[in-house]
C-alpha cells in the first residue's frame, strides 16, 4: 500500500479523532463514505493548503500523489461551523481556505495550521471564537433518547449539523465498521452477522452503495482505503 495512516483519539468533546498520512509512490484510491466535517491540512511538494471537508455519501476514487503529507481533525458528529451550513459542504464540495505563508484563514481571522500533537488547542480557540460548535441536540440520536426533546426536533437538529439523515449515517457508519472487522481478519459470514446486517448479500448492497468494493476484496486488501476509523459497535436504531 502506498499509504501509511497512524491515528489516535481526542479529548475534546468537539473532536472524534487526529490523523495523518503519508504517501510514497502514489496511485489510485478508494475514497469510503463517511459522516464527519474534517479540517485537512495538505502539503506536497511546493504546496501547503488546508481544506473544510464535509460528509461523502458515496465511495469515489481518486489520485493520490506521491511525496505526500496530510494531517486532518475529523469532528464528532453533531460539531458544526455556523458559518458553513455542513449541506454546502457534502460529497466533495469542500472549501480551501486562504493561506498566507504557514496561516490560513477561517472567518476573516488568520490562524497558525494545527499540528497533530496540539490540535485540541487549536480546536478550543475556534470553539472560543465562536467558529465551531457542538450540537447536543443532535447527539441525543445516538442514544435514541427523546425525553428531552421530540423525535422531530432530533432528526432536524441532526440534519442540520451532520448535513444527512441520521438513518444515512448509521448506514455509512455501519458500513464502516463492517470495514474494520474485515480488515482485522473477521470472516464475511461473521462479519454480516456482527455488523448487523440481514445476511452477506445486504453487507454486499451497502458496500456497493457506501465502500465502492465487495466484501471479498477488502477482505483482500486488494486495493487502498482511505482512512478508517474503527466505529466500535452499531448504532441504535
Amino acid at each position: 500500500m502506498f499509504l501509511s495512516f497512524e491515528d489516535r483519539p481526542s479529548s475534546s468533546p468537539l473532536v472524534e479523532s487526529i490523523w495523518r498520512s503519508r504517501s510514497t509512490t502514489g496511485g489510485l484510491f478508494h475514497s469510503m463514505a463517511e459522516g464527519n466535517i474534517e479540517l485537512v491540512v495538505t502539503r506536497l511538494p511546493g504546496l501547503t493548503r488546508v481544506t473544510l471537508r464535509g460528509p461523502v455519501t458515496k465511495p469515489t476514487q481518486a489520485l493520490c500523489p506521491p511525496d505526500g503529507e496530510w494531517l486532518a481533525i475529523r469532528f464528532r458528529a453533531g460539531t458544526f461551523l455556523p458559518y458553513v451550513p455542513t449541506a454546502l459542504l457534502l460529497d466533495h464540495r469542500s472549501l480551501d481556505l486562504p493561506m498566507n505563508g504557514d496561516r490560513f484563514c477561517l472567518q476573516g481571522s488568520m490562524w497558525a495550521i494545527p499540528s497533530f500533537e496540539n490540535a485540541e488547542c487549536f480546536v478550543a480557540q475556534l470553539a472560543r471564537a465562536g467558529l465551531i460548535a457542538l450540537d447536543r441536540t443532535a447527539l441525543a440520536a445516538f442514544e435514541a433518547d427523546t425525553r428531552e426533546a421530540g423525535l422531530r426536533s432530533i432528526q432536524r437538529h441532526f440534519l442540520k449539523s451532520v448535513g444527512m439523515t441520521y438513518a444515512r449515517y448509521r448506514q455509512i457508519e455501519r458500513a464502516r465498521h463492517a470495514v474494520a472487522l474485515l480488515r482485522s481478519g473477521r470472516s464475511i459470514q461473521d462479519t454480516s452477522h456482527d455488523a448487523g446486517y440481514f445476511d452477506q448479500a445486504h453487507m454486499t448492497r451497502a458496500f456497493k452503495t457506501l465502500i465502492g468494493q465487495s466484501p471479498l476484496k477488502v477482505l483482500r486488501q486488494e486495493a487502498q482505503l482511505s482512512f478508517l476509523c474503527n466505529t466500535p459497535r452499531p448504532l441504535p436504531e
